[in-house]
């Protein structure tokens, strides 16, 4: 069988998992946000917390759940990395130092899960188990239970209440991350990831040289890694690695993992909404931008100029030498563009052109699919800058989904994709106009630049993944990266919030023949065309001076 034969049925098969699993989940999120019932395990939750499920919340204090829940999480994900020798099972690990312990815990309470350390060398079983996987979990949780809130403002008339966030978090932990992760690492380890929580073993290779393997409970991370769209992995080489990713069926594995919960969320949106095909818009409008990017990402590696490339079919230096161009293009492409930041292969040695579409994946916003709840409710917020538009052009007031799209709710959508270009943009200027920023570079010129955009461009959007040539443990850029994520995190969901309530405060609008259908191919096109322009004005001279650069020179 040829490569692009395989790549193409492989693809054909992902495809196939995610729409037969897309109606059933989606069914199965909605109901869960909609139950009245509490389980006898959530009430224990409840009664622990101190939090009342039942009562609704207006915004203020739906996000000051959110903001003080994620604050403790900061804070004790911090004093655990700091005082991991300590603890039991440390393996004689020392402490994280100051700021890349910030970093870390900004990083994973973020849903970023950028790594300036390398796990199986720096982190102790405890701090990986009870720290790290556990915020794969929550951080997940937090970002859903937002889109389900924003999701409510659009159903709900009338009110300003959005639900309650400690039911939301919980809900979606016990109901659906927990389940899907034990499901997912079973399927892992029954395909070789490894599970346990041994000592190093130190081994003598056939050269006489030492090698220290690190054991840990891989498997189990790895599920909720993928599934809540994390990416933070057990090793420094991530999927890359084959305790983590032992074969080809467990890297398809991953990629759908990573992809089912964003390509869900938009039927649990239609059917809280009122209208599956308002959901069917949405998600067809994330997999358009998904399915190019994969196909230009796969044609371009396999098309990269040079002798030694032609030679061996592609641009093979950097990838996965297991699997070929096109599951490393497919992986890379769905882990940039769903916030994820999970790697089988180094994106720095991507081709010019193809680092420019892994670049553009995320600075779209993260929303083709995105990640688990910022997907959707980032794709929302795009559909209502897309009605905006289009009521400019026919001159009538917009609305979507029975809600007029007015002052208030077109200043909070632009405060809203405002927020990552600033951060990208300031943190790449200020890097490189110190000598912090040159000293990290380990490429010059063009590439060496797209290092730099490429990291401020990934902690911004809570994707971290990197491209592995740039030097980021430094107390610079763990700091500067880990204020990108914290901002780039919690300051879009006080826009989404806040929105989510200027709606639910509405009368719903009935339609008329003058309203603009959002569930025809026509809206689809609109929004798809709005979003690329819109990250094409914003990005593309920095595009220009990196990746373009770099990829026209060759």
């Amino acid at each position: 069988m040829s490569p692009v034969l395989a790549d193409v049925l492989q693809v054909t098969a992902l495809i196939a998992a995610l729409a037969l699993v897309h109606r059933p989940l989606g069914d199965y999120m909605a109901a869960v946000f909609q139950s009245k019932k509490h389980l006898c395990v959530e009430r224990w939750i409840y009664r622990s917390v101190g939090a009342d499920p039942d009562t609704e919340m207006r915004w203020p204090a739906y996000l000051r759940g959110v903001l003080v829940f994620c604050a403790v999480s900061v804070l004790f994900l911090y004093l655990l990395m700091r005082v991991q020798d300590k603890l039991p099972l440390s393996l004689g690990f020392k402490p994280i130092s100051p700021d890349q312990a910030f970093n870390t815990a900004a990083s994973f309470v973020s849903n970023t899960n950028w790594q300036s350390y390398s796990g199986e060398v720096a982190m102790s079983h405890v701090t990986q188990t009870m720290g790290l996987a556990t915020q794969n979990f929550v951080s997940a949780a937090v970002g859903i239970a937002v889109a389900v809130a924003l999701v409510r403002g659009f159903a709900r008339s009338r009110t300003g209440d959005l639900g309650n966030f400690w039911s939301d978090l919980v809900r979606c932990i016990i109901r659906i991350l927990i389940p899907g992760s034990i499901v997912a690492a079973v399927l892992l380890i029954a395909a070789g990831a490894i599970q346990n929580f041994g000592d190093i073993h130190h081994l003598t290779t056939l050269t006489g040289q030492q090698q220290a393997i690190s054991p840990g409970a891989v498997a189990s991370q790895e599920a909720i890694k993928d599934l809540g769209t994390n990416g933070g992995g057990f090793f420094n080489a991530n999927s890359a690695h084959p305790f983590e990713n032992p074969n080809g069926f467990t890297n398809l594995l991953e990629i759908f993992l990573l992809l089912v919960i964003p390509f869900s969320l938009p039927r649990a949106f239609g059917k809280m909404g009122g209208s599956v095909k308002q959901g069917y818009a949405i998600v067809a409008a994330m997999g358009a931008i998904w399915f190019v990017g994969v196909v230009a990402v796969t044609w371009l590696e396999y098309a990269h100029p040079g002798t030694a490339s032609q030679l061996a079919g592609g641009a093979m230096e950097g990838k996965e030498q297991r699997f070929g161009e096109g599951p490393s293009s497919l992986f890379s492409v769905s882990t940039t563009m769903t916030s994820t930041g999970s790697v089988n292969s180094f994106h720095d040695s991507f081709s010019g052109l193809s680092g420019g579409v892994l670049l553009m994946g995320m600075m779209l916003g993260e929303i083709a699919p995105g990640g688990t709840g910022s997907g959707l409710y980032g794709m929302l917020i795009m559909a209502i800058i897309a009605v905006f538009i289009a009521g400019l052009m026919v001159g009538r007031t917009p609305e979507y989904l029975g809600k007029k799209i007015g002052t208030r709710e077109i200043k909070l959508a632009a405060c809203y994709i405002l927020v990552t270009p600033a951060l990208v943009l300031i943190g790449t200027a200020v890097a490189m106009a110190l000598p912090d920023g040159k000293d990290a570079m380990t490429n010059i010129g063009a590439h060496g630049f797209s290092e730099a955009l490429y990291a401020y461009t990934s902690a911004s959007n809570n994707n971290g993944s990197a491209f592995a040539g740039f030097g980021a443990n430094t107390e610079f850029f763990n700091t500067t990266l880990g204020l990108c994520m914290t901002l780039g995190r919690f300051l879009p969901m006080v826009f989404v919030l806040a929105l989510a309530a200027s709606l639910a405060e509405q009368n719903p609008v009935p339609a008329t023949a003058g309203t603009l259908r959002t569930e025809n191919p026509l809206f689809v096109g609109l929004l798809v065309g709005a979003m690329v322009i819109i990250t094409g004005l914003t990005f593309f001279p920095v595009l220009a001076l990196g990746p373009l650069a770099e990829g026209l020179a060759v």
